[in-house]
């Protein structure tokens, strides 16, 4: 299936300091605070749901495509994701701004400062689905993004006729109602977790049935409780796979979503494609930061076969590869 993923792509600056913030603060003088921390630790990670959805698709096998706007410090990021497999063609760099930066420094007490600079995604309304390099995809996933923007690619998919998966996610608390309902109304299908749920459910006025009967399908993500998969059929849960080592829960839900649609894209169960998404989170969480884990097709179904009868489905995996 020839996706296209859209939706924000950022550096991650994270920073530790080796003391704590509370004793350099003076209840007396917060309205002149000038503070500044002295750290041990710099780590810049390559984040971003789009980047972080189609790393795990093309570890999977896949060539997804990503359409973002960038800044001029993109280079090195746009080699890594196509030595991966990423198509980068529709990642456009935005002349005279940085890429999307989130800093962060976190003290020993996982107190956090930190600051997030949208850059580049300010002007993700620029690229348009009208004129995407490489021909109309079969799906579109919108993810969150600058808020103008994903009112755009809802409306242009609606144009053009492209079913499209509705994740806003961390942007529903800048929507109102009637935008939400607009997005899921038209959608093809929707990825939330169980608190972002909630929210589009009290935003739009909507329960869980007038939700479903816009969608094919609709995956609600439970942490490590698993997550729902809701059709017109009825529900189905699946599991998380198992770990003893969780390092790092970033990206885990952009995982997900990349191994949930692979077997979408394969024509699976349910129940199967929940379980390769779960699988998929589990190696992200096993790792520092969203796209530093690693797999071939082939690791990726030994490993699944240590918990689950595929029956042999997954060697599709292999022969598309």
């Amino acid at each position: 299936m020839d996706v296209l993923i859209t939706g924000s792509v950022a550096y991650d600056y994270l920073m530790t300091f080796p003391g704590l913030f509370k004793e350099h603060l003076l209840a007396e003088h917060l309205e002149k605070i000038s503070l500044s921390f002295l750290v041990e630790k710099l780590d810049r990670r390559r984040g971003g749901i789009a980047p972080n959805i189609a790393y795990t698709m093309a570890l999977l096998g896949g060539t997804p495509r990503v359409m973002a706007a960038v800044g001029e410090d993109f280079a090195d990021y746009r080699a890594f994701l196509k030595t991966h497999g990423v198509d980068t063609t529709n990642m456009e760099v935005i002349e005279g701004t940085f890429t999307a930066s989130f800093f962060a420094t976190t003290d020993r007490s996982n107190a956090q400062v930190a600051s997030f600079y949208p850059g580049a995604m300010a002007h993700a309304s620029q690229l348009s689905l009208k004129t995407v390099k490489g021909g109309t995809p079969q799906l579109v996933i919108i993810s969150p993004n600058d808020p103008a923007a994903m009112q755009q690619y809802v409306t242009e998919c609606q144009e053009l006729n492209i079913p499209y998966v509705y994740d806003p996610s961390q942007q529903i608390v800048r929507f109102d109602g009637s935008i939400l309902r607009t997005g899921v109304e038209a959608a093809h299908a929707m990825f939330m977790n169980e608190y972002e749920f909630e929210l589009v459910k009290d935003k739009t006025g909507m329960d869980d049935q007038a939700i479903l009967s816009h969608l094919d399908y609709m995956v609600v993500t439970l942490g490590p409780k698993g997550a729902d998969i809701y059709t017109k059929d009825g529900k189905t849960w699946v599991e998380a796979v198992p770990t003893d080592t969780i390092v790092d829960p970033t990206g885990g839900g952009d995982a997900f979503r990349a191994g949930f649609l692979t077997g979408v894209s394969f024509g699976l169960d349910w129940e199967t494609c929940g379980r390769i998404g779960s699988l998929a989170a589990t190696y992200c969480l096993e790792q520092a930061g969203p796209q530093t884990h690693h797999f071939s097709p082939a690791d990726f179904i030994t490993r699944y076969r240590e918990h689950y009868d595929d029956s042999g489905k997954l060697d599709q995996l292999i022969t598309n590869h």
